[in-house]
């Protein structure tokens, strides 16, 4: 190998990743930061890889691909991994794999490298995402192959190495922060008995010292993609945006989890999610008015596998593609607003429209009407109890 692409965030692995490489294999490697939402993050980062060692840095701003293209497919579906984890991490990956295939293509390098642990899934998303995009590539992992043990070993490296690192053995956790999420491990959360500690949270106040006022925030949505707040037609970055700080304020979407890891074991994580879990959880509330009942729970069954295909690192796959079809199908007639009150950490729906609402007042009121005949319902249970009626006279039966 002569030339080495390193996806770079600027973190601990990544950092004293670009002195490693260079040392073990005696190339130049070209560092790529991908711009998913990271803000101030990515500001220092020009120096801080050629101090480290980088020939050079690309920071691509892949922020509107990352929504379109990945982040407002997923909503659609409704995918929660184990029915919490709003996938902030695994999503990003495809997409800063992409970017990182895109500029390893257009440097002519022989291979591209990832700080991700040997313990983690994110070695899973980058490679498997390289391996659709690129199998001439060759990977490189630095996690699997270096005498680095642990996160401590990894900041003795720094130190001895003179590479500036934004973690101490003090506050070793370990951070990802995208548009849509930002996520919390190792340390004291190694312990899943162990309470956060209440400085750590960045995106979000505690609910506790959260306004004691309600705020009121209407959703917009255009065939099932969030596309206005308050009235107002944003773009998806912008609108995230919005919807985080509204949502970040009232103490909306925290998440601790005891996840269970593609690799085996389970892990700790804490998420805060603000914007995204507004916008799952009105579009959600859209869905109740607008979708059958035969879809909407057959849809609920499709999304637990679309979830594990991005938590997995499936992205780039025959069957992603077809879910993405079927999910696009069910989303027509996903229009509308949804009003959602906040308060202390707490979302509560407020109201939903729908010019394709499948809610009848007509037939749901429990005041007089001349649309369903209540009589007909006698008939119905009695076909549809049928099967419970021959089988319990058969027991009866055999008892005799």
């Amino acid at each position: 190998m002569k030339k080495i692409v390193l996806a770079y965030s600027g973190g601990l692995d990544t950092s004293i990743a670009i002195t490693w490489l260079k040392e073990k294999y005696n190339v130049e490697v070209i560092a790529m930061a991908a711009d998913v939402g990271q803000g101030e993050e990515l500001e220092p980062l020009h120096e801080k890889a050629l101090n480290s060692g980088a020939s050079k840095l690309y920071i691509e701003d892949v922020r509107d691909e990352f929504m379109r293209d990945f982040v407002f497919p997923m909503i659609k579906s409704g995918a929660l991994y184990e029915q919490k984890y709003l996938l902030g991490t695994a999503i990003a990956r495809p997409v800063i794999a992409k970017r990182l295939v895109e500029i390893a293509e257009k440097e002519g390098a022989d291979a591209i490298a990832h700080g991700s642990t040997g313990k983690g899934n994110d070695q899973v998303r980058f490679e498997l995402t390289v391996k659709a995009l690129a199998p001439h590539l060759k990977i490189v992992a630095p996690w699997r192959e270096w005498d680095i043990k642990s996160r401590d070993d990894a900041i003795d490296y720094a130190e001895k190495s003179g590479i500036p690192v934004p973690v101490t053995k003090a506050k070793p956790y370990s951070m990802d922060r995208n548009l849509l999420h930002l996520s919390f491990e190792g340390g004291i959360l190694e312990d899943p008995a162990s309470e956060p500690e209440k400085d750590m949270f960045m995106l979000t106040t505690d609910p506790a010292d959260a306004p004691d006022t309600p705020e009121y925030v209407e959703i917009g949505f255009e065939q099932g993609a969030p596309v206005r707040v308050n009235g107002q037609a944003m773009d998806p970055v912008a609108l995230l945006t919005e919807l985080n700080t509204i949502a970040g304020r009232h103490g909306v979407g925290r998440i601790d989890l005891v996840e269970n890891r593609l690799v085996g074991m389970k892990a700790r994580g804490v998420y805060e999610t603000p914007g995204g879990t507004l916008v799952y959880f009105a579009h959600r509330e859209l869905e109740s008015l607008t979708l059958d009942r035969e879809t909407m729970h057959y849809k609920d069954t499709v999304a637990v596998k679309y979830s594990e295909l991005i938590y997995y690192g499936q992205w780039y796959t025959p069957l992603r593609e077809a879910l993405d079809a079927f999910f696009t199908t069910t989303q027509r007639n996903v229009t509308g607003s949804v009003r959602i009150k906040l308060y202390k950490g707490n979302m509560i729906v407020a109201g939903r429209t729908s010019p394709f609402s499948l809610y009848r007042e007509d037939l749901a009121t429990f005041g007089a009407d001349v649309v369903y005949n209540q009589q007909d319902a006698e008939g119905f249970i009695n076909l549809f109890g049928l099967p419970l009626k021959v089988q319990a006279m058969l027991e009866k039966g055999r008892k005799k």
